[in-house]
Formats: structure tokens, sequence, C-alpha cells
């Protein structure tokens, strides 16, 4: 174990809470101590929900290991099935009740209570959130979707499908369901179940009735399939649609399992980003330098929709996700660079530093580096803070959710490209960040004088350590004409060159003998 500042994941019980939380009629009894509760500000204050999660908590106190805690956990879940009266529940212990070995399964089985109980084994030293939520989700489907029917299914129905992986806290998972039914809708598709989100434990029950199952989150929902596809001999789709190459390829695999034409749906221009994309004004994308990191659905989607729609180049791809570690080093091999797979968010921060990327694609974490780095950067996945929990309309998937990545991606670099031209002018005669540049230096009349300009600091990292060498001002001065998007890989490579040379102060001469030197 490691202790850290940050974490891309919870536990494994964060993950069975995401699933619980998703559902309705669903309840989760969880063994844990006072103080382990701090998970429902994820639900009420991150993700904007207006009720807590279905969770009660034992909440054993220190003074409680000296007595018997087993039936502190029988009592805790005997009281939340009188009070909740839910269809079904679930059963577990966080992380620090797992080492009381207390047996929740073992405990809520001998209450006899009259609805399904399923016993979650989720071990919080080798798993983490995701693993929790997929195999919550497959204990949940196993056991409440019955047996196969013999029954055939009515001639001349609508062909259905299952909508499999959203849940809460997911990121822009409520608005990529909306956008995917919409899309099948337009097919003639019936959506039969959608789960977790919203899905019932008796809705549960009806899974088996679809054609075939959409997989959106293979983190998530990947185990749950298979299993349907074993037991009920349902075919599934797990081609994520996001981007619109994606999602064409979606349209065709979904509309070929129902027998029907994808040929309505896909005439004419359902999204804006390819007119965009190859537009004027998009060339000055092409070959822009990009790296990226997060869950391996939103990862490797974004690497191939950089390089296939939007013309960057692919310089950083990872995960912290390590179950789909051989899909995203898969995904490296094709663009010529090597996977990063860790669930430290230093190692990303040296690997970031290391490719000296125009753009960052990543998590609320790497969109923390990218700040300190000086560097655009747009969030594309969990885990993600309550800015990412839009009250708008903004999806990931489908045809307007590549509009929006278009939107979300480009627009950094733009203002970048705005803001640098506007330090790249600063000191021009003809213009002045002070008044409309067609009056020159002098202010409206009537209007009081200007306060002296403050020196803009430049939006860089300097490497830290007794030998750090001071810059002089000219050469800072000389230092914000470099773009933005290379300007921390200028001053850290001029940096080591000196240090390097025991040079105690970095000139103007230094910064351009540091750039002929890293230039060989």
């Amino acid at each position: 174990m490691q202790l850290t500042l940050w974490t891309y994941e919870g536990p494994p019980h964060i993950g069975a809470m995401r699933i619980a939380t998703a559902m309705e009629g669903l309840h989760y009894v969880l063994h844990a101590p006072q103080g382990d509760t701090y998970a429902d500000l994820l639900f009420t204050m991150i993700e904007r929900r207006d009720a807590r999660p279905p969770v009660t908590y034992t909440t054993f106190q220190a003074r409680d290991l000296g007595s018997d805690t087993a039936e502190i956990f029988k009592d805790a879940a005997a009281a939340a099935y009188e009070r909740f009266r839910p269809q079904a529940m679930i059963v577990g212990a966080s992380c620090t009740a797992e080492l009381i070995q207390d047996d929740p399964g073992g405990l809520a089985k001998a209450l006899n209570l009259p609805i399904p109980v399923i016993a979650l084994e989720l071990p919080a030293y080798q798993k983490k959130e995701n693993w929790g939520a997929s195999e919550t989700f497959y204990r949940l489907v196993r056991g409440l979707s019955g047996s196969p029917s013999l029954e055939p299914k009515p001639e001349g129905r609508r062909p259905s499908c299952n909508i499999l992986g959203p849940t809460a806290l997911g990121f822009r998972h409520r608005d990529d369901l909306a956008e995917i039914t919409g899309l099948l809708g337009r097919l003639g598709i019936a959506v039969n179940v959608v789960a977790p989100m919203g899905a019932s434990p008796a809705g549960l029950g009806r899974l088996k009735d679809a054609d075939f199952n959409v997989v959106l989150y293979p983190e998530v929902a990947r185990a749950a399939a298979q299993y349907l596809q074993k037991t009920f001999g349902q075919p599934m789709v797990e081609t994520v649609p996001i981007g619109v190459g994606a999602t064409i390829r979606f349209v065709e695999e979904v509309a070929a399992l129902a027998g029907i034409d994808p040929a309505p749906v896909l005439a004419g221009a359902p999204s804006r980003a390819p007119w965009y994309s190859r537009s004027v004004d998009s060339t000055y994308l092409t070959g822009k330098r990009v790296f990226i990191f997060g869950d391996a659905t939103h990862a490797i989607a974004a690497a191939r929709v950089a390089k296939a729609e939007l013309g960057f180049r692919v310089v950083g791809l990872g995960t912290y996700g390590r179950e789909f570690a051989r899909e995203v080093r898969a995904e490296a091999a094709l663009h010529g660079i090597e996977a990063l797979i860790s669930d430290d968010y230093l190692d990303v921060e040296a690997a970031i530093q290391a490719a000296g990327p125009e753009l960052v694609l990543g998590t609320q974490m790497e969109r923390h580096i990218a700040k300190r780095l000086g560097l655009p950067c747009a969030v594309i996945s969990a885990p993600v803070h309550v800015q990412d929990f839009p009250a708008r309309y903004s999806p990931q998937m489908g045809f307007e959710g590549a509009n929006v990545l278009f939107d979300t991606w480009v627009h950094p670099l733009m203002m970048g490209l705005e803001e640098h031209l506007l330090g790249m002018f600063r000191e021009d005669p003809e213009f002045n960040d002070r008044a409309p540049s067609h009056l020159g230096g002098k202010a409206p009349a009537g209007a009081p004088a200007p306060a002296p300009p403050v020196p803009e600091p430049v939006t860089s990292v300097t490497l830290a350590g007794p030998t750090a060498p001071t810059w002089a001002v000219e050469a800072e001065k000389e230092l914000r004409k470099i773009p933005f998007f290379v300007r921390g890989k200028a001053r850290t490579n001029t940096e080591t060159f000196a240090r390097e040379r025991a040079l105690p102060l970095i000139t103007v001469e230094t910064l351009y003998d540091a750039k002929a030197h890293f230039g060989r």
C-alpha cells in the first residue's frame, strides 16, 4: 500500500455504492466504522444528487471492537429492511471492516429476510473502484436475471436491446445514455432495460427478453454482458460510440444485429465536427501533440478521435485501470508509443513533462497537472469534480457527443493561441492591453491614467532544488516570446542546461545556447 495525496480510484466498496445509487429499489448495507460515511459527499456534493445514496452503515466505533460487531451488523441490516423495504439488498464490508472478518453475507443470510440478499466479496487491498462496480453489477445480474426461457419470442415484434454500464458518479453517463437511447430509437430499436442506471432488481429479471446487449462502459458492464451472452445467448456490442467514426461503426453493428438498414440514420450530416475539422480554421490543429490519460474506455476512444478525426499526434497514452492494460497497450502501439499503466499521478506528471504535449486530455488530476505546467487541458474521464457534472446537455457519445468533443478539445488550443499572440505583441507600439489598439498608448479622453503594468508571470514549472538557477529579467522577457505550448519545456531545458554548467544566472545568451544544445 502507498500513501498518496490523490487517487484515481477509491476502494471497491465505492464501486458497489455507485451501482446501488444508480438503481432503484436496491439497498446496500455496508459494514464500516464510524468515519467511513464520507462517501455520501461523492454523490450529494460532486454529482449534485438531491438524495443520499441508498446505503446503511453499521458505523461501529473503537470501543465496539472488544464486543460483538457481528450483532451490530445484523441489527443494522434488519433495521434497514424495516425502514426502506427494498426489493433486494447487497451486503459487504469496507476496507477497514474487512479486517474484522465478520462475514456480512453469512450474517445477512441468518436473518432470513424475505428479499434476495446478495453478498459482495470485494477485496479492498487488492482491487479498486471500477472492479468493485463491475463485480457488484455482475453479481446482481447473475443473481436476479433468472433462468433461460424456453418460450419463443413473438413474431413481428420490434427488435430490442439492453443498455449496460451507466452508473452513478460516472463521467457524463446521464447524457451519454440520453444520446444513445435517442440514436437507437431513430433506428427503430426498442430499449428493453437500462442497467444499472434507473434499473430495479425486478427489472434485471427482464434482461433476458432483449435480442442483444449494448455495452457502453466495459469497465462496469463487460463481465455482466459476458454472463448474459453465455446464459441467454445474447450477442453484445462493445464498440464505444465516442467520435464520428466509432458512432458510425456502432450504428452499423446494432443495425446488423437488429436486421435494420442503418442508411436513413447515417444519411446527411449527423455531426458538424467533421466539417469543422476540415475547415481552414482547423489547419492550426494539424499535428498538435496530445497526451491522453484516463479510464481505458475514454482514453482509447480519445486517442482514435484525436488522430483520425482531428489530425492530432498522440505522444502519450495511458490508464490507471490495470484490468484493461492490454487494450491500452495495443492502442498505444498503433501510435508508435509505449502505454503508461499507472495509478500514481506523479508518474503521470513526469510522463507529461517528458512528452512535452501541446494539449492534455485526462481526468481532474491531469487538469491540475496541466494547470501547473501551463498546458491546455480538457477532461475526458473520471475521476472528475463537480464542474464535470454540468446542468446542460453535454454527452461524449454519439453524433452530438462528437460535436461536444470538438468544442471542448479544440477551444483550449484556440484560446491558448490567442493568449500567445496577445503576449507576443504586448510590447508592440500598435498594441496596448490597457486601451483599445487603435488608440495606441493613449487612454480615452476623460479616463484616469492607467496604472503601471504588472509584469506577467511566466506560466511554467521551475525545477526545485538547492542549485536552481536564477532568471535574468531580459531572459524572462525573451522566454515569454516562446509559444505557450512549448514554453514550459523550454524553461525546463534551459534550467537543466544551466545547472549542468553551474551557471547561477540564466541570460538571453544562456536561453539560446540551451536551445541550440537540445536542438542537436
